[in-house]
C-alpha cells in the first residue's frame, strides 16, 4: 500500500488577483476542481494555478502549514514570505 502524500499550496488567479491558500491528498484533482463552475471563492474564474507547494507525510502537517500560514496577516507578508521559509 502507498503512502499517501499531503500537499499544502498557494494558487493564484489573475482574474482576481487573490491568493487562496490550502492542503489536500491529492494536489492535481483540487486545482481542476478550483477550476471548475462552482459556488465558492475560487469558482467561476477558471485561471486558478499553482505558485507554490509542499508536501507532507501527514494530513495533519499540511493542515498545521495552512493555518502557519493564514495566520499572517497581510497579503504582503504573505507574498514576500511566499510560503518558504
Amino acid at each position: 500500500m502507498g503512502l499517501t502524500m499531503w500537499h499544502f499550496y498557494i494558487i493564484y488567479s489573475k482574474t482576481r488577483n487573490r491568493y487562496y491558500i490550502g492542503h489536500t491528498g491529492n494536489i492535481d484533482v483540487r486545482l481542476k476542481k478550483h477550476n471548475t463552475n462552482h459556488k465558492g471563492f475560487t469558482g467561476k474564474v477558471g485561471d486558478w494555478e499553482i505558485v507554490y507547494s509542499e508536501g507532507y507525510t501527514s494530513k495533519s502537517d499540511a493542515y498545521a502549514r495552512e493555518r502557519q500560514v493564514k495566520s499572517w496577516k497581510s497579503r504582503k507578508a504573505k507574498e514576500s514570505k511566499q510560503a518558504i521559509h
